[in-house]
């Protein structure tokens, strides 16, 4: 009896070992037939097949990172995510799972599903077993770099550097990220790296075309910027600073151009650079005096940015001129139909004629007299349109350009008016003063007179 029993025991057991042999050694045999259908882009089959084995095994690993795979290849990352992160926290690695290459896909990952942290702890895990991979010391710096830890950022860039110094991916990162840190000159190194070892990349173009703006190399920026603006979406900011660069040169004719390109490309009306394109532009609109342009500019911003600037204040100083066709004329009229427009305005105020007249920045001035046989001496009159308040350097300047020519009582006229120490200093000096409420009143005179 008890022989009989110890047999029965033997027998069982022996069951038991050859079951769990089988099974054994069926594991790597189903693994290596998914990483076949992997190798030959069976994803179905995988899928099919990982899904089938998991019901029965859902700890194993193998199965899941061959699953995961299989998402991938079918871009379906919300899928393999969750069967790569499953896998990462369990912390076990099969015997076919090559875990550089799962720890990178799963770093990605987590950039995409925007969990910076987890991404950057596969990078610096990365980066410990295979420290002479310059890739990991990339990724690591731009993730330190986007959490604002620029030094960490700083350190990581610079050895992926050292490791691929011409690798215009990672000496274009190490450029921005100087650059933001106000490291002008190692960014621009930098930048000229990456453009030598890729030549058509429009962000390094534009980044090296900000430094050089700031430094004022202007003519060295706008030639940069002109290459960033090949790429579309850099267009928009590429021409906004390319106009600027003119505007810093008082260079209003070729600042036009360039902000109606950007103006242009804009796709989001409400982002800062459109804004800022359509109020440059319309700045320039404004002084070669094409106030209806302006005023469209002014208006598009004003409907996706209430409280822009100064938007609103130019709005209402050129409201008159929606309703004025006086004021219209006076404001946009070209430079030889605004000098007549300026001899009817003399001629309405003090009846007197006008013997010469010559442009000045922002207007005209006018030598008036009241008849060929006067002896009253003569009087000098400016008239301005500009959109700048008129100071007391401007009124200081005719009455000095009166005296000297031996001439009576000076005249200043403005379509916007006088700045306070401007209205203090003429006081008791002889000089009359015209502000926007009295120019218009002779405007509307004058045309009445035609």
């Amino acid at each position: 009896m008890g022989f009989a029993i110890i047999i029965i025991f033997l027998v069982v057991g022996i069951v038991f070992l050859v079951f769990f042999i089988i099974r054994a050694s069926s594991v790597p045999k189903r693994a290596d037939q998914l990483a076949g259908f992997l190798q030959r882009g069976k994803t179905q089959a995988v899928i099919k097949a990982a899904k089938a084995i998991l019901e029965k095994e859902p700890r194993n690993a193998d199965i899941h990172y061959f699953l995961g795979k299989a998402f991938l290849m079918e871009k379906k990352e919300d899928l393999a995510f969750v069967e790569f992160k499953t896998l990462s926290q369990t912390g076990a690695m099969g015997d076919f799972i090559p875990e550089e290459d799962f720890r990178k896909e799963l770093a990605q990952l987590f950039i995409k599903k925007k969990q910076a942290e987890e991404a950057l702890k596969e990078y610096i895990l990365l980066i410990k077993k295979h420290p002479e991979k310059p890739e990991y010391y990339y990724w690591a710096g731009k993730l330190f770099n986007e959490r604002n830890r620029s030094d960490m950022a700083q350190n990581y860039l610079r050895k992926a550097a050292e490791l691929a110094p011409r690798d215009a991916k990672i000496q274009f990162e190490l450029g921005v990220m100087l650059y933001k840190n106000k490291n002008a000159k190692d960014a621009k190194d930098a930048l000229e790296r990456s453009i030598k070892y890729q030549s058509d990349n429009a962000q390094a173009y534009f980044y090296l075309g900000k430094i050089q703006k700031d430094v004022k190399d202007y003519s060295g920026a706008v030639a940069t910027l002109e290459k960033a603006a090949r790429d579309p979406a850099y267009r928009l900011r590429a021409m906004l600073e390319r106009g600027s660069c003119f505007l810093a040169l008082n260079s209003i004719e070729k600042a036009i151009p360039d902000l109606e390109r950007a103006v242009k490309s804009i796709t989001e009306e409400k982002a800062q650079e459109s804004l800022f394109a359509r109020y440059y532009l319309a700045m320039c609109y404004e002084k070669i005096h094409e106030m209806e342009k302006a005023i469209e500019q002014w208006d598009k911003i004003s409907t996706y940015k209430t409280g822009f600037k100064d938007v609103d204040a130019k709005l209402a100083q050129y409201q008159e001129m929606r309703e004025d066709d006086a004021v219209k004329d006076f404001l946009s009229a070209g430079n030889q139909e605004f000098e007549e427009i300026c001899k009817k305005l003399v001629a309405t105020a003090f009846s007197l004629a006008v013997k010469s007249t010559k442009p000045i920045p922002d207007g005209v001035e006018l030598i008036a007299i009241e008849n060929a046989t006067s002896r009253k001496p003569p009087r000098l009159v400016r008239i301005y349109r500009s959109p700048d308040m008129v100071d007391d350097s401007k009124i200081r300047s005719i009455l000095d350009d009166a005296k000297l020519q031996n001439m009576g009582r000076a005249v200043v006229m403005t379509s916007t008016g006088f700045t306070r120490p401007g209205l203090e200093y003429a006081e008791q000096r002889p000089i009359e003063l015209f502000g926007k409420d009295k120019l218009q009143s002779l405007l509307k005179k004058s045309i009445s007179k035609k």
